[in-house]
């Protein structure tokens, strides 16, 4: 059976969108997912499914997660494959002279025009490269705390979004990835 990995976006954000670890397993369970595991508690699940579409894990998930936490749940899906690729450019765009780089994980793939639009617009990152489903935000020295704004980067790019910081991807990439 194929293993994915799903990011949750925008839980644990205040009084009112608490979902536990507990919770997380027990609604990716229901869903028909097993050998589940999480990581930290920001929403990153592992799990195994009969299922053979990403999209259909995705939409599986979301209406199990929002059936458990009485919230809707937007769920970024990818294959151990895709996060593996992720974090190995993730690897690679790193710098020594990075402050921060944070990963925004995309729920489908962007427009061309509009991560053109992305890259051209100023002051949104010192840099941003984006692959795939993965928009990359290196900052480095000097960066203003709080100038990337992740509704900012999901407006921009026209898709559903969830970001993790770079230790986070790449620690997942190597522990569930290999």
């Amino acid at each position: 059976m194929p293993t994915y990995v799903a990011f949750l976006r925008a839980i644990n954000l205040g009084p009112n969108r608490k979902f536990a670890k507990a919770d997380i397993v027990a609604a990716t369970e229901a869903a028909g997912g097993t050998d589940v595991e999480t990581y930290i508690n920001t929403g990153n699940v592992l799990l195994t499914t009969s299922l053979r579409s990403r999209a259909k894990v995705q939409v599986a998930l979301e209406k199990a997660y929002e059936a458990q936490a009485g919230f809707a749940v937007p769920t970024i899906v990818f294959t151990t494959a895709e996060l593996a690729t992720i974090g190995a450019d993730a690897e690679e765009l790193t710098r020594p002279d990075l402050e921060r780089h944070y990963l925004y994980l995309l729920q489908d793939a962007p427009a061309a025009g509009k991560v053109k639009a992305l890259l051209e617009r100023d002051g949104v990152a010192d840099q941003v490269v984006v692959r795939g489903r993965a928009a990359h935000i290196l900052l480095g020295e000097g960066y203003v705390a709080g100038k990337v704004d992740p509704w900012g980067i999901e407006k921009a790019l026209g898709v559903v979004a969830t970001n993790r910081n770079f230790n986070v991807v790449t620690t997942l990439a190597r522990k569930w990835c290999s």
